[in-house]
């Protein structure tokens, strides 16, 4: 490849040094076990070489039972571990479930839970399993509605609206089904998903926080790690095998494959591999994109969580019924805040931006070198960097805008009812799909949901009064006028504030749901002030949903030309970035060098549990598990290796979140742990990857076994997983 770019390039001078430092740095990604892979794409993957033992047509094959209808999406991923529908996945997956379900009397987060029959089985709230039945390219079909002398916002709708109908038709051929369009490659492929979805899931194992948190926050992010991440499910079915909401009718589920579990677990050096639903990665897009995220927006919004984190700690110390409104938006915060800040650590010390720049500088020589291509290529990456550079200069008023419907619960609620009055009275098709009858229930069940489970109205409060501040600092231009004029109305901005959440029912889920049967005229009406504000800001969200519309429009047409352009320079094909589709990816199980003279092992043990342990949260391991490793109840659980029970393990796949409770399997494709996390150094994975640093983070199935045995009693449920 060197040669034939040399030779067609001769021509350059300044383009040897750009070239040659460009190959310097992908190098190691080309040659590296790089991807998140989509099913359809394994025929490229020789995976028997790589150390795969099991028939790799029982991964993906419609016509067996392979492990595709094994892993389920459930929040992030899951997997069945039984024919009776046992699902796996992490801790803090069914965190917000746990919550829902507990109270200061019956504290299921704090305490754990064991359901020692399936009648003491207890439903997951808002939690549904979906299982991936089929895809397609329909790319073709997606793509005719485009017209050329359409503006790109039109663009953008004509296709929203296709999918819609390409969707809506799926659900009709396929009765009971739910149909998806992912975008894999932005205005270039689309494929249609077919799942399953089962609406009963009912929790049957969660460990106390101190095993399944065990280092909280600090230990977060990091190795050697520690903790017990992992939590037990059930799905449920109607009598006749049909998804059903709850009832105390319905009998388990039976996959049509389930994945065992190898009590063995996995050595170092053993090949593994991930099946999952990875949430979004960024690698195919341009320099532009992560100077904007590094530089703007990444750095914003971690602050903006670590503020929101602090006030939530504070409020919480009221009393336990005021923490179990706060536990699970607090751990979800803390996660994407501790992300963001080690995404930029690795940015930094990578020195990305500066990299993808200089392989963009060689990128657009390649292009000028030749008429044709300049003609087609030429204004890409300059319109891309337009693009992000008008996103960047308005950000600090989308930043108060998202945050008001994200961070405020009220708000949210009065935002989803004018909308939902609005879009009701379109056609079901033209509809956002929040609001599309496909839909709307589930979105008013997250309404109850939020109320029932984080709702705390002096948080609420504070949250909106930060926002309100930042809002009145903008600058003239950036001015959001209906947040201005609530303050001119007279008063300070705190009495505002006061006077705003004294006066509204949008707490009350029967007034919410009363409120969404109205006609726009007749909201108008209502007497509520959070309402007449969201009526007030809705132009303005209004306004923000068309600039986002006609802004994808134009970056997908330069996208889609960007990865055609990048393939033809790189001489190499592309998989589509993770888009939360059900994607493999595969590694070995081996430690790393995070810096000079400092190397990780792959596993840690029990040992490392009791030196952490201090008696105090985060590290306040329960007694019982202390005196079961004291008394060493190892048998039939320990790591051969270590002569001890190992309690997680590091290998070198490629994941992202969403990748959160993947079923880690072995070259037979039985289960040897649970993904829970990335290192440090691999926070960086949604930008790129390397061998060097890229580790995922697993608890080992032998500490999950000897958790449920030894800690818990279920010997019920290791029998009924084939653990013997």
């Amino acid at each position: 490849m060197v040669r034939k770019m040399i030779k067609r390039h001769c021509g350059s001078i300044l383009f040897f040094p750009i070239l040659i430092l460009t190959l310097l740095i992908l190098t190691p990604q080309i040659s590296a076990d790089e991807g998140m892979w989509p099913l359809s794409e394994l025929p490229r993957l020789n995976l028997k070489e790589k150390g795969l033992r099991m028939d790799p047509a029982l991964i993906y094959d419609p016509a067996r039972e392979s492990l595709l209808y094994a892993v389920v999406q459930i929040g992030a991923t899951g997997s069945f571990i039984s024919a009776d529908g046992l699902i796996i996945t992490n801790h803090h997956v069914a965190f917000g479930s746990v919550v829902a379900a507990s109270t200061p009397e019956k504290d299921y987060l704090k305490n754990g839970f064991l359901a020692k029959t399936r009648a003491e089985e207890i439903p997951a709230a808002g939690r549904t399993a979906r299982i991936t039945e089929s895809f397609r390219d329909v790319s073709s079909e997606v793509l005719r509605v485009v017209r050329k002398n359409m503006s790109y916002a039109e663009r953008t709708k004509a296709i929203e609206q296709q999918i819609k109908k390409i969707v809506a038709e799926a659900e009709k051929v396929n009765p009971g089904k739910r149909a998806e369009v992912a975008e894999m490659f932005p205005g270039k492929t689309y494929w249609l998903f077919l799942y399953t979805v089962l609406r009963d899931i009912r929790l049957v194992y969660v460990p106390p926080l101190a095993i399944g948190n065990f280092g909280g926050e600090e230990d977060n992010w990091m190795w050697p790690r520690h903790t017990g991440d992992f939590t037990l499910m059930r799905a449920y079915v109607a009598p006749d095998g049909k998804p059903a909401e709850y009832s105390e009718k319905n009998v388990p589920y039976k996959p049509r494959t389930f994945i065992r579990v190898n009590p063995e677990g996995a050595s170092e050096g053993d090949f593994v591999f991930l099946l999952g639903y990875p949430g979004r990665t960024y690698r195919h897009l341009p320099a532009s994109y992560i100077s904007f995220e590094q530089n703007i927006r990444m750095p914003a919004v971690a602050d903006w969580y670590e503020w929101q984190i602090k006030l939530m700690e504070e409020m919480s110390q009221a009393s336990r019924e005021v923490a179990l409104r706060h536990d699970s938006r607090i751990k979800g915060l803390a996660n994407t805040m501790k992300n963001y800040r080690g995404k930029l650590v690795g940015l930094r010390r990578l020195n990305y931006l500066a990299q993808r720049r200089q392989e963009e500088t060689a990128l657009q020589e390649f292009i000028q070198a030749d008429p044709k291509r300049q003609a087609l290529y030429g204004r890409v990456l300059p319109e891309l960097e337009e693009i992000y550079a008008d996103m960047g200069q308005e950000y600090s008023r989308v930043f108060v805008l998202d945050n008001l419907r994200r961070s405020v619960i009220l708000f949210q609620n009065a935002m989803t009812v004018v909308e939902g009055v609005y879009e009701r009275q379109k056609p079901d098709l033209e509809r956002n799909a929040a609001y599309m009858d496909r839909n709307f229930n589930q979105t008013k069940q997250r309404l109850a949901l939020n109320l029932k489970s984080n709702f705390y109205l002096p948080t609420d409060v504070a949250i909106f009064r930060e926002l309100l501040k930042k809002a009145l600092a903008l600058p003239e231009e950036l001015k959001i006028e209906a947040l201005n004029q609530l303050v001119s109305a007279g008063g300070s901005p705190d009495e505002m504030v006061d006077k705003l959440f004294k006066s509204t029912k949008m707490d009350d889920y029967e007034f919410i749901k009363q409120t969404l049967e109205k006609k726009p005229d007749e909201i108008k009406r209502v007497d509520d002030s959070i309402l007449k504000l969201a009526l007030s800001l809705y132009p303005e969200y209004k306004k923000m949903e068309e600039t986002n519309r006609a802004r994808k429009g134009q970056m997908d047409e330069l996208q889609a030309k960007l990865v055609d352009v990048r393939q033809e320079f790189l001489e190499r094909q592309f998989i589509p970035d993770a888009n939360g589709t059900l994607r493999l990816t595969y590694g070995r199980v081996e430690g790393y060098e995070p810096r000079d003279a400092v190397y990780y092992r792959p596993f840690t043990t029990v040992k490392g549990v009791i030196e952490k342990t201090t008696g105090k949260e985060p590290f306040d391991t329960p007694a019982a598990l202390l005196q079961l490793i004291s008394q060493k109840k190892f048998d039939g659980f320990i790591n051969p290796a270590l002569d001890t029970v190992s309690v997680c393990l590091l290998y070198s796949t490629d994941t992202t979140g969403g990748n959160s409770g993947s079923p880690i399997l072995d070259a037979d494709g039985r289960l040897v742990g649970v993904n829970f996390d990335r290192a440090w150094e691999a926070t960086i994975n949604d930008f790129t990857w390397s061998h060097r640093f890229s580790r995922s983070i697993g608890v080992d199935v032998r500490y999950i076994l000897w958790i449920l045995k030894e800690f818990a009693g279920a010997d019920h449920l290791l029998e009924e997983m084939g653990v013997r």
